[in-house]
């Protein structure tokens, strides 16, 4: 799973989350309610810095982007790839090779559609809190998210506000020794944004190869 699709299914399994395990009260119904309030939102916008690490493969990655949700609409920029879904067709945009895959949301990897990715992760998670060297102010509590069954992923830890009630970062941990992490740098709500947000223009990039594989 690459970068990008990596962000995608993290986030939204996070906010499409209906129902977490009772492993611990406390920790569930604080997700619960930063779940609840951004979801409230009729849109957002969010800037994130993203690293990846693997010590085993002597790997560090950087990276920084924004990503704009719509209900099932979303736009990613991340360095060197773009992703736009309208809810119903995704545009994969690679710069550097200057072409555009086009694809139904249905058949396309890249889908963060909610309810896909509830039913893609459908078994639930067990929720407790944990400690994290990077909660350093009492307002911020870590908890840890462990799948009742195989998943892509092994866990993830998420960092909230309880204070603002808002995801600051989370962290995806994969079966292959990577550690994915996302600090959520500001997360602005219900914005002005125009229906070209989540489509792409093909006149505005006239050199773009079109491989449409819908």
């Amino acid at each position: 799973m690459n970068v990008m699709k990596k962000w995608l299914s993290g986030f939204i399994v996070l906010l499409s989350l209906t129902t977490v395990a009772q492993s611990n009260t406390d920790a569930a119904k604080l997700l619960e309610e930063v779940i609840n309030k951004t979801t409230s939102y009729s849109n957002f916008k969010a800037d994130l810095d993203y690293t990846m690490v693997n010590v085993e493969m002597n790997i560090d990655e950087k990276k920084s982007g924004v990503i704009y949700v719509q209900g099932d609409a979303y736009r990613l920029e991340m360095e060197g790839q773009m992703i736009i879904c309208d809810g119903h067709t995704v545009w994969t945009y690679l710069p550097d090779s200057e072409e555009v895959m086009v694809s139904n949301v249905e058949d396309s990897d890249e889908s963060i559609s909610p309810t896909q990715i509830l039913s893609k992760y459908s078994s639930d998670y067990k929720a407790r809190f944990s400690t994290d060297k990077n909660c350093k102010d009492e307002n911020m509590k870590a908890i840890s998210l462990k799948p009742e069954e195989g998943n892509k992923f092994e866990k993830m830890t998420v960092i909230v506000n309880t204070k603002k009630l808002s995801l600051e970062s989370f962290s995806i941990y994969d079966k292959n020794g990577n550690i994915f992490t996302y600090n959520i740098n500001s997360l602005i709500p219900d914005q002005v944004l125009s229906d070209t947000v989540f489509t792409f223009n093909e006149k505005a990039y006239p050199d773009v190869e079109v491989i449409d594989m819908r």
